[in-house]
């Protein structure tokens, strides 16, 4: 079921990829059914929150008529950074699955999840296709950074 719903991630990743942006993508699940899906779009609509995982969350409020999200989980291709990991808390969603674990800097992900901010606690399982994940993002990165040696090149 987690490699069903993170494949979905992925793919939503994928389209992000192709899009120019960072390649996360992320599904929040509800009673065995995808009720918000998500990828990454800071670059092309220049907003700091415009996150894979809110743009989820944001989208099953909306199918649930509700910013309460209990019973549900998120899946996401990298681990969520703060910001996320407190819009998870503040939705009130009870898992969290994610791919990729984060290399740049600490996302806090499993300290949060554990603060009982908010009067609620998520799981958190890290790793999910994690290898699969991380390809998508490493593929990205050493497209951009030949993208822009190429550019060097040719000035």
């Amino acid at each position: 079921m987690e490699e069903r719903f993170m494949r979905e991630a992925i793919r939503l990743a994928e389209k992000a990829k192709k899009k120019g942006e960072v390649p996360i993508g992320a599904v929040v699940v509800y009673r065995g059914k995808i009720v918000g899906r998500g990828y990454n779009l800071r670059t092309r609509l220049q907003m700091a929150t415009a996150h894979a995982e809110m743009r989820a969350i944001d989208r099953a409020c909306k199918k649930l008529k509700s910013w309460r999200l209990p019973e549900a989980e998120i899946y996401v291709t990298l681990e969520p950074c703060p910001m996320c990991m407190g819009a998870i808390l503040n939705a009130r969603i009870d898992r969290v699955y994610f791919g990729a674990y984060e290399q740049k800097g600490r996302s806090l992900t499993t300290e949060l999840a554990e603060a009982n901010l908010l009067n609620h606690r998520t799981q958190v399982t890290g790793g999910v296709l994690k290898e699969e994940c991380a390809a998508v993002l490493s593929s990205f990165f050493t497209e951009l950074r030949l993208r822009e040696k190429a550019k060097k090149s040719a000035k």
